[in-house]
């Protein structure tokens, strides 16, 4: 299995059975717009929450292009980093499936550092309500990929340490994907059927299988730094 698929992987499952943390962060919003809506009957609201989470999903491919254009510049630059860049993404995908799996938080700190920041966006995300237009929808998916959660920045680490921007890219896109069933349904007014996509032991199995996954992605580097390096022979 390559860097990228045990990445991919990571990202998808995260996203799909990180939801009701998503739920927690993102649900608001959400449900946000649902209430401001101002079209009424599914057929008319379905086309503005598919396009919402296409701008949510939009943004965070944006900003995995962004990290990991600068990681792997980085790491074309100074070679000596890429066995320790592949130890940091081995070590975030093995958190991401703790958290996943028992909810064991440790990279909460990252969504902490992005709340400054978040402070100075989210009065133009107000701005988009009510969800009168297309456009407007979009404004707001876009903006919303920028909520800081912990569970997105964890997934950008993991994109910063990939070989290629369009990798990053693909990344975040993945995770993006993995979140969008519960956002759409909750967008659509149905948290309560967003909520039952969660279950404990599918959450123990899909975390277990992303700690897995990490261990993996540490297997190469560290049998890379354990071996003997080339002798001299006098």
């Amino acid at each position: 299995m390559t860097d990228l698929v045990a990445a991919l992987t990571t990202a998808f499952l995260a996203g799909l059975l990180g939801s009701a943390h998503c739920l927690g962060m993102c649900g608001g919003i959400s449900g946000l717009f649902a209430l401001h809506s101002s079209v009424r009957g599914l057929s008319r609201q379905l086309p503005m929450a598919l396009v919402y989470n296409a701008g949510r999903l939009a943004s965070y491919a944006i900003l995995g292009f962004a990290v990991a254009a600068v990681g792997s510049r980085f790491a074309a630059l100074t070679p000596a980093v890429g066995k320790p860049v592949r130890l940091i993404a081995g070590a975030v995908i093995i958190l991401i499936g703790l958290q996943i799996a028992f909810n064991f938080r440790a990279l909460g700190f990252l969504e902490r550092m992005g709340g400054a920041a978040w402070s100075r966006i989210s009065p133009f995300a107000g701005r988009l309500l009510p969800v009168t237009s297309l456009p407007r929808a979009l404004g707001l998916g876009l903006l919303w990929g920028l909520i800081p959660c912990g569970l997105v920045y964890s997934v950008l680490l993991v994109a910063a340490t990939s070989a290629s921007a369009p990798d990053g890219a693909l990344i975040m896109l993945a995770f993006g994907v993995g979140t969008t069933p519960a956002m759409l349904l909750t967008g659509l007014g149905a948290a309560r059927l967003a909520q039952l996509m969660q279950d404990k032991r599918t959450r123990l199995g899909a975390g277990l299988l992303i700690v897995m996954l990490g261990i993996l992605t540490l297997f190469m580097p560290i049998t890379a730094l354990m071996s003997p390096g080339p002798h001299s022979h006098h």
